[in-house]
Order: structure tokens, then sequence, then C-alpha cells
């Protein structure tokens, strides 16, 4: 539960920092327009925070997934407990370990690259 609450903050303070980084001259520009709150926050301030807060969610999104490896020292079975269950079984804890780690890095690196190529391609020009 405390893990949850955790992760949950820093996706609500990265989705606070993407709001807060649109500069506030166009939030007075909308008004100006007479458009109302909700119709300033969904055409002009969040597409804008979400195009800037896009790499940083899924960067956050890949830590959440390396964390799930700690859910083994609460005895909850996830792919590295059931990697080490299969180990004992089998007595091969070095073999399946290491599979598990070259899992593990495999899907955090390509998930890092598509991360790395999505922010390149809506990357604004300053």
């Amino acid at each position: 539960m405390t893990f949850n609450l955790f992760e949950a903050a820093y996706f609500a303070e990265i989705m606070r920092a993407g709001i807060q980084s649109i500069p506030r001259g166009q939030v007075g520009a909308a008004q100006a327009l007479g458009m109302t709150y909700l119709q300033v926050m969904g055409y002009i301030v969040l597409p804008q925070a979400f195009r800037n807060m896009l790499p940083v969610l899924l960067t956050q999104t890949i830590v959440l997934f390396q964390d799930t490896s700690l859910v083994y020292v609460l005895s909850i079975t996830d792919f590295l407990g059931a990697a080490s269950k299969v180990a004992q079984r089998d007595g091969r804890l070095v073999e399946m370990y290491l599979f598990a780690a070259l899992v593990y890095f495999l899907m955090s690196f390509a998930a890092s690259l598509l991360v790395r190529r999505l922010q390149r391609r809506i990357a604004i020009i300053r």
C-alpha cells in the first residue's frame, strides 16, 4: 500500500510540473478569448503539458517496472519470485537469476530506447 502511494506521489508531481510548465500568458490569452476553465485546460494547457511530461511519465513507468522485483522481498510471487522457485526446484540458481536479470534488462533497455526515440520526435526546438 505504501509503495503505491509513493509511486502515485511521483506521478502526481510529474503531472503538476507538466501543467505548470505552460506559460501563464497562454492561459490569460485563452481567458481573454472567453474560454471557460475546462476549455482552457482541455484545449490549451493539457495538450501542451502532456507533450512536456510524456517522456518523464514513461521513464517513471520503466522505474516502476524495475521496482516490481521488490515485491519478491514481501514473498509475493512475481517474475523474480517464480524464477527463484524454479531455481530452487531445479538447483540452478545462477542460471535462473541471470535469466531473470537479462529479461529485466532487455525490457528496460528496449523501453528506454523507445522513450528516447519518442522524446526526439516530440521535441520542440526553441
